[in-house]
């Protein structure tokens, strides 16, 4: 019987792979997860299987391990697959961003075709891993999308930020500021997450936000609040991604590559007049929009997990990719790193 392990950092790792373990544990397979952030685990639920040190997950031998994060110990047995803990924003350069091959991978899970593409170039180019569309399990429970959106009192405007201070909504005063004059006036109903990492001087700004018309949720289960919006306001975030596959519009600010399909402001004053121009879903933007999620993530059947566990366990049946490099620095690196965790 085959053998998966869930491998994470982070808890925003965490609705990654939950719908893995799910579609896993319906084959009748067999799955358990490993955090190496020990942290991490108390935001686990009671249907997940924890293997809590090293020495567990080799006497467990997977067939294969599942990551959520960058890098993964060359030292657990199984292939390797890569299914990623976020879209491509380009906040850093391919070199060292999104498509930065490290050497420990076998197996990249692809999002869709402005992934694929690029990872499909370097396998050619290296030969040790291979590369296969599948698109993304974090995004299974948002599909089949309604038809419509419930009738509400009024427009629901949807706030996340990222953690990067030059790039964050969240760390702009004048942002802040605005947000806040426009929740007193009622028009709209702001829902507010902001990333885990997020300094807690921050979240304390949005705590004290809180109001009738303005609510903030400590969450990494973003999914809910996707499904409750009408509109994104955001900044460079892979949330931006998730969210627009919706085909719903968002506003940005700064943005550190603004697309068509977004309405991009670089004047926090600008907030209210880009909301009410998103709400009107201009033609050419959702038009931009459409093109990008056929680029992005074409798959609106919720069955992206179900295609991950395929190309795992096609891999396992026919690979043949070369060795991979030494890589020695990385792998002492991360080794280091986990003996503390036994």
């Amino acid at each position: 019987m085959t053998k998966f392990l869930l491998y994470l950092s982070q808890p925003y790792s965490i609705p990654i792979c939950r719908p893995l373990q799910v579609e896993i544990e319906r084959r009748g397979l067999v799955v358990h997860w490993f955090c190496d952030e020990p942290a991490t685990k108390a935001h686990l639920d009671q249907t997940a299987r924890v293997l809590h040190t090293v020495a567990e997950v080799k006497h467990y031998q997977p067939d294969v391990v599942l990551v959520a994060t960058n890098v993964v110990p060359h030292f657990f047995s199984g292939i390797k697959v890569q299914i990623f803990h976020g879209f491509s924003v380009g906040k850093r350069s391919n070199a060292k961003g999104h498509f930065n091959i490290r050497g420990f991978f076998d197996l990249y899970c692809t999002q869709g075709p402005s992934t694929t593409i690029p990872f499909k170039a370097l396998q050619a180019k290296h030969r040790h891993f291979e590369v296969v569309e599948t698109g993304w399990s974090k995004v299974d429970p948002l599909f089949p999308l309604p038809r419509s959106l419930p009738s509400t009192p009024r427009k629901v405007v949807m706030i996340s930020s990222t953690f990067t201070t030059r790039l964050s909504l969240a760390k702009n005063p004048t942002a802040v500021a605005e947000i806040a004059r426009l929740a007193r006036l009622g028009e709209w109903e702001f829902i507010a997450v902001l990333h885990p990492k997020m300094e807690r001087e921050i979240v304390e700004q949005f705590l004290a936000m809180e109001g009738e018309y303005f609510h903030f949720y400590d969450t990494t289960e973003l999914i809910p609040l996707f499904t409750r919006a009408d509109v994104m306001l955001s900044d460079t975030t892979s949330a931006i991604t998730e969210f627009v596959l919706q085909h719903k519009p968002v506003v940005t600010l700064n943005n550190n590559q603004p697309q068509p399909y977004m309405i991009n402001i670089t004047d926090a004053h600008a907030i209210e007049g880009a909301i009410r121009e998103a709400l009107t879903r201009p033609p050419k933007v959702m038009e931009a929009l459409e093109g990008f999620i056929a680029q992005t993530h074409p798959y609106a059947d919720g069955r992206s997990s179900q295609r991950v566990v395929e190309a795992c366990l096609d891999f396992l049946r026919h690979h043949t990719i070369k060795r991979k490099p030494l890589n020695l620095i990385r792998k002492y690196k991360i080794w280091k790193r986990l003996r503390a965790l036994g």
